[in-house]
C-alpha cells in the first residue's frame, strides 16, 4: 500500500497518538454510531418481513376467494344444466 501511495505521489503524514481521553471518546462514539446503525437495519429488515408476510397472507386471501367463486360458477352451471334438463328453461 505504501508503494502504491508513493507511486500516486501521495506522501503519508506522521500521525501523533491520541491521549486516552480522546481515543475513549472516539470509541464510544463509534461503538454509538455503530449501535444505531445496527438498530437502523435491524427494523428495515423486520419490516420487509413484516410486509411480505402480509402480501402473502393478501394473495392467500384472493387465492381462497377466486377458488370459491369458481367453485360457485361450477354450482351455478350444474342447476342450469338440471334445469335444461328438465325442461324448465
Amino acid at each position: 500500500m505504501r508503494t502504491k501511495m508513493r507511486l500516486l505521489g501521495f506522501r503519508g503524514a506522521a500521525v501523533k497518538p491520541l491521549n486516552e481521553e480522546a481515543a475513549a471518546e472516539l470509541g464510544a462514539e463509534l461503538l454509538g454510531e455503530a449501535l444505531v446503525f445496527g438498530v437502523g437495519g435491524l427494523c428495515l429488515y423486520l419490516e420487509y418481513l413484516r410486509q411480505a408476510g402480509q402480501g402473502r397472507r393478501r394473495e392467500e386471501h384472493l387465492d381462497r376467494a377466486l377458488e370459491e367463486l369458481r367453485e360457485r360458477l361450477e354450482e351455478l352451471r350444474r342447476d342450469l344444466e338440471a334445469l335444461r334438463g328438465r325442461g324448465g328453461a
